[in-house]
């Protein structure tokens, strides 16, 4: 699967931006489907993941409360919502795909058990 981030951009701290993430394919529905983030100077980091089925989602302890992240399997397509911004959210931001299917229905917050990923988009917060 072609995983398509867009949706970043320049916004001041307070403020809402969403991202969107495109895949291409057929088999979209088949994957857990996570968004990571890599702030200037610092190692990537997870931030948030939904399941095939968008029943469960789980996210980082820094974004909880002000993200939500969502898809929509008709489109081929996974979103984040970002509300109530701050400086640190600044980062790129990576959508990935996890094929996995796990017996408990887990999601990963793990880099390398997801097996694409996409090109980034940069989300830059003023304060």
């Amino acid at each position: 699967v072609q995983l398509q981030a867009s949706g970043g951009g320049l916004v001041q701290a307070g403020g809402s931006l969403r991202l969107s993430c495109a895949a291409s394919g057929r088999t979209f529905s088949r994957y857990n489907m996570g968004w990571f983030r890599q702030p200037p100077g610092k190692e990537r980091e997870f931030v948030a993941a939904v399941s095939r089925n968008a029943l469960n989602t789980y996210y980082a302890d820094s974004v909880k409360g002000r993200f939500t992240i969502s898809r929509d399997n008709a489109k081929s397509t996974v979103y984040l919502q970002m509300n109530s911004l701050k400086p640190e959210d600044t980062a790129v931001y990576y959508c990935a795909a996890d094929r996995t299917m796990r017996a408990d229905g887990s999601l990963t917050t793990t880099q390398g058990e997801y097996n694409y990923w996409g090109q980034g988009t940069k989300v830059t917060v003023s304060s």
